[in-house]
């Protein structure tokens, strides 16, 4: 069973940094395509960045050049480096991966396109 796990939410003032984390198990063969998604009190599901195999990435305007995502594959973690923080980047952050390869395309931004998403980690900028 694949599972997905988030960490690294955390209360921060505007204009801080955190750094999220998402550690993955149970994969029989390594995921092509792990993004960062996130869901505010009352909106949709919006991407805000993900990262294919072979190291393209892909970033919501919202968040340039502010975040940064990477992966360690070695490790099997996924990361999301976020700097100066606002208040709009409230929300619950999930990560998700899936097998399925997309290249030349950037990975979706439509997380029902993923196979498995994490239980999430909460960011609150005040």
């Amino acid at each position: 069973e694949v599972q997905l796990v988030e960490s690294g939410g955390a209360l921060v003032q505007a204009g801080g940094s955190l750094r999220l984390a998402c550690v993955a198990s149970g994969y029989s063969e390594r995921p092509n395509c792990v993004g960062w998604f996130r869901q505010a009190p009352g909106k949709g599901r919006e991407g805000v960045a993900t990262i294919d195999s072979d190291g393209n990435n892909r970033y919501a305007d919202s968040v340039k050049p502010r975040f940064t995502i990477s992966r360690d594959n070695a490790a099997n973690t996924l990361y999301l480096e976020m700097n100066n923080l606002k208040p709009d980047d409230t929300a619950m952050y999930y990560c998700a991966a899936t097998p399925i390869y997309y290249s030349p395309d950037l990975c979706p931004f439509t997380s029902s396109r993923y196979d498995w998403r994490g239980q999430g980690t909460q960011v609150t900028v005040s």
